[in-house]
């Protein structure tokens, strides 16, 4: 089979497309402000997929390597592995090998769930009560410091902040 109608010809049209694209081919320059982005785009691009809500639960990506935070602990906790049957469509993200065969996952990241009200009250103790704790601490120090100042006739000057701490805590005592 011959046929010359079946023969790409390198015709007028084609050497006049190519010297077209020959100009976006050799303009490989990339801007600064390209290079941010992709340099913003490699630190804070997210590979994890977001979890779908399920009511009544907080739902979360676990790492199975920090030993610092590891997923027994979390387990005490009260985290639950997320089966696929909890969340239907993920099949695709179970996991085939390994101690976490038949849950969900991604690489070394884990899907866990913890009930709403025990994730409400670990939030209320790590950003309400603890920092409240710690505000105290320091109200107390710079009390005892300023009492050490007075008694040895000197002076304490405490800083904007730690008035702001006291008169907080002195409305707080009030409420009471």
């Amino acid at each position: 089979m011959t046929d010359e109608r079946l023969k790409k010809s390198a015709g007028e049209n084609r050497e006049s497309r190519a010297m077209k694209d020959r100009a976006v081919t050799e303009n490989r320059e990339i801007t600064d402000d390209e290079r941010v982005e992709m340099f913003r785009q490699q630190f804070f691009q997210s590979s994890l997929p977001d979890l779908p809500n399920i009511a009544g639960w907080h739902m979360c990506w676990l790492t199975t390597t920090n030993p610092r935070d590891s997923i027994h602990t979390r387990i005490r906790l009260g985290y639950q592995a997320v089966k696929p049957e909890d969340v239907p469509g993920w099949e695709y993200a179970t996991l085939k090998t390994g101690d976490w065969q038949g849950f969900i996952g991604v690489n070394e990241m884990l899907a866990f769930k913890l009930p709403m009200s025990l994730y409400e009250k670990y939030m209320t103790e790590a950003h309400h009560d603890a920092p409240l704790r710690e505000e105290e601490k320091l109200t107390d120090t710079a009390e005892f410091l300023e009492q050490q100042a007075r008694a040895s006739k000197s002076k304490l000057q405490l800083g904007e902040g730690n008035s702001e701490i006291g008169q907080r805590r002195e409305a707080r005592f009030d409420l009471s």
